[in-house]
């Protein structure tokens, strides 16, 4: 049956990795929030390039390029990055590291060890992780009979059995479905699921899955705020300049002339 709604942890939290060792972290703020991750001497933590927002002095942090094989070829194919930073703490006292979300999102900890070792996600939803978690694109046959565009097939895919944060629009609700029980939900706010979930598609919105898994629902998928976004910006200057229009149409002649004369 459903889990409870996930809160967000405003005290300290102690993470305990298969290999018994402990790893302290906070997540900080309400809307757009920051994990500080405490790093002991020789440890290190992985995230996603333009994440980090302050470390201590004794963190060091290096860029990671990382092989084809390993990124994964969608990974190549969509464009997405294929880098990574790693912040590692070299000297004998403890540091810290704070990675903020890059955008207006919610911080996310997700323990794959609790989780079959394996996860999907939504592109880019993966902020950073501790110990063995491996990050890679890949395609989601799930849900190919759902979305209406390449990119939305997309996946992170999480494996190992480290700590990941992801980022997530909105609230977050972590639903534990039972084998056969179906749940319908907008394709855009799954923002993860384990591989045992079924995804088929009711429509080009609407899925429905089925478990037996766990899937987490975001309530505001970046997609939807940045669209929302675009119209409040765009309306206004449609209303106030009645010639918007027109040098839209003008300009697309001007294209058009200008491919029939080549």
């Amino acid at each position: 049956m459903a889990a409870p709604v996930f809160s967000t942890p405003f005290q300290p939290y102690v993470y305990q990795s298969p290999q018994s060792d402990v790893v302290p972290f906070q997540i900080l703020g309400g809307e757009a929030q920051i994990v500080q991750i405490m790093l002991k001497s020789q440890d290190k933590v992985t995230a996603k390039p333009g994440s980090m927002c302050y470390m201590s002095g004794s963190i060091e942090m290096e860029n990671i390029h990382l092989p084809e094989q390993e990124a994964g070829m969608w990974q190549w194919v969509f464009g997405k990055s294929v880098k990574s930073i790693t912040f590692s703490n070299p000297g004998p006292n403890d540091g810290f590291v704070g990675i903020a979300a890059p955008s207006p999102a919610r911080i996310l900890p997700i323990d794959l060890a609790n989780f079959g070792g394996e996860i999907l996600c939504q592109p880019d939803a993966f902020l950073c992780s501790i110990k063995d978690v491996t990050v890679s694109s890949t395609v989601d046959p799930r849900v190919r009979n759902i979305v209406n565009n390449p990119e939305g097939v997309l996946r992170q895919k999480l494996v190992g059995q480290g700590l990941a944060f992801l980022t997530a629009g909105g609230s977050v609700v972590q639903k534990t479905l039972d084998a056969g029980e179906v749940l319908a939900v907008d394709i855009y706010c799954i923002l993860a699921a384990t591989s045992t979930i079924d995804i088929q598609g009711e429509n080009i919105v609407t899925a429905v899955i089925t478990g037996p898994g766990v899937v987490f629902i975001q309530s505001l998928p970046f997609q939807r705020l940045s669209q929302r976004i675009a119209r409040q910006v765009t309306a206004p200057n449609m209303r106030e300049n009645p010639k918007f229009l027109i040098q839209i149409a003008k300009f697309s002649l001007e294209i058009i002339r200008m491919f029939f004369t080549l």
